[in-house]
């Protein structure tokens, strides 16, 4: 039954991981060449500061932040590098408390709280690491194989030690 526990939640922390990041990933297409350009004058616009500098640092936390997820590898600064990218995303790009017409307030609205469920997924992350079904996840088992490992190694020395 603990082998079926464990499966299951290393199925499901793989689909939350890769869903997280798909997000990611898939906004990182559209600042890429040849949309570059287009999109550090968007950035200008909505008031980001020192544009192409922050594209490029947008893109490094994407690519780090995105594949850290999704292979479980550092899980947990992969999470904080996405949730520092969608902090400076929301409030720039989704300041619903800016705008007067209420349309335009309410779909703002809609954006800043998807961003903050997608932020309560990351402090998940955070929290909780990548789950079994990750690199992290097999580096601990494999620690957790080698410790429990040691104290028998030991005792066999030990036996050898006191025969000699």
């Amino acid at each position: 039954m603990q082998q079926l526990t464990a499966a299951v939640q290393g199925a499901v922390s793989l689909g939350g991981r890769i869903a997280l990041a798909a997000v990611f990933l898939a906004s990182l297409v559209s600042m890429l060449p040849p949309r570059f350009s287009a999109t550090v004058e968007v950035m200008k616009a909505q008031g980001v500061p020192n544009a192409t500098f922050a594209l490029f640092g947008a893109i490094g936390l994407l690519i780090i932040g995105g594949l850290a997820v999704v292979l479980g590898a550092w899980t947990r600064f992969g999470a904080i590098f996405l949730l520092v990218f969608l902090a400076a995303a929301t409030f720039y790009f989704h300041d619903f408390w800016t705008f007067a017409d209420p349309k335009v307030r309410q779909d703002q609205t809609i954006q800043f709280m998807k961003n903050l469920a997608i932020a309560g997924g990351l402090l998940a992350l955070v929290a909780f690491g990548g789950g079994p079904w990750s690199v992290d996840g097999w580096i601990a088992l494999k620690q957790e194989e080698a410790e429990s490992a040691a104290p028998t190694r030991s005792r066999s020395a030990a036996k050898v030690q006191q025969a000699a």
